[in-house]
């Protein structure tokens, strides 16, 4: 094998299944093309995984395939449209900062029923969490 990772190495690298490796070569979120061995094979190198990593981030805080896509297009294009690049990020940015608000808020509703419920359990009172609603009026039920 030539020098590199086969696409099983990247795939218990990255998280990724091979199919997975696959579908985004196919759909162009790689940066470079993947190198192939005479025989057909797939040869990733480091700067390739570097980049899955990158791209598995941007799709694990929700970045649209087709947002990724472009992203790596205008990389691909090389310099001129950093500030098309930056756009992008910060656009983004933007999202994340406003899912990690609602998430927040979220996590302070679940503990507050944490600390309720933890509270019953204590002081042996937690009977009176899980009658239904109809048959506890609505200054009891927590």
């Amino acid at each position: 094998m030539a020098e590199g990772l086969s696409i099983g190495q990247v795939a218990e690298r990255t998280g990724l299944s091979v199919h997975a490796l696959r579908f985004y070569e196919r759909e162009g979120i790689l940066a470079d093309p993947v190198r192939r061995e005479s025989n057909g094979r797939r040869v990733y190198s480091e700067d390739d995984v570097d980049w899955l990593d990158m791209c598995i981030k941007f799709r694990s805080s929700g970045m649209p395939l087709d947002t990724i896509r472009r992203y790596t297009d205008l990389v691909k294009q090389g310099a001129g449209n950093e500030q098309e690049r930056l756009a992008l990020l910060k656009s983004h940015q933007e999202a994340v900062v406003a899912q990690l608000a609602e998430l927040t808020e979220c996590l302070r509703v679940i503990t507050y029923k944490v600390d309720i419920y933890t509270e019953h359990l204590e002081r042996g009172t937690a009977d009176c969490l899980w009658v239904t609603p109809s048959t506890v009026s609505q200054d009891e039920a927590v």
